[in-house]
């Protein structure tokens, strides 16, 4: 089923054209503090992905291999997306607190599970992978 989803203001408008069944968990400690908690993100590629009002959105450059994009005029988290080369470049990773209908979508992984604070779990089973084991997939070799 395809998404749609906004920033608080509706000021950026984006439908997602694909089928959006998962989502995975961050716990690094930007994606904590850019949502204020963890980060749930549904991964999109490149040409599944279309935006209105892209102009509202400004980009942070938050590592050498990915930027954060959020609304200028409200500040919501929209999107973060790949930026180094290979073959996850331009990925985005859209915020689900950002899509209108999350009715269907499990939590299926989480990231930098070694750096998620003690005081909350999910209940579910889910993939895991540390830091490292993450920086192994997406990072630019160094």
């Amino acid at each position: 089923m395809p998404r749609s989803g906004s920033c608080l203001c509706g000021a950026v408008t984006f439908k997602i054209a694909s089928d959006v069944t998962d989502t995975g968990a961050c716990h690094c400690d930007m994606c904590r503090k850019w949502s204020g908690g963890v980060y749930l993100g549904i991964e999109v590629a490149p040409d599944n992905m279309s935006i209105e009002g892209a102009g509202n959105i400004t980009h942070f450059a938050s590592s050498d291999w990915a930027e954060r994009g959020f609304c200028s005029t409200c500040g919501s988290s929209l999107f973060y997306r790949i930026t180094s080369p290979g073959p996850h470049s331009g990925t985005y990773h859209v915020a689900m607190g950002a899509l209108d209908d999350v009715s269907g979508i499990d939590l299926k992984g989480e990231v930098f599970i070694d750096s998620k604070p003690d005081g909350y779990s999910f209940a579910e089973e889910t993939e895991q992978f540390t830091g490292a084991e993450l920086m192994a997939l997406f990072a630019p070799p160094a």
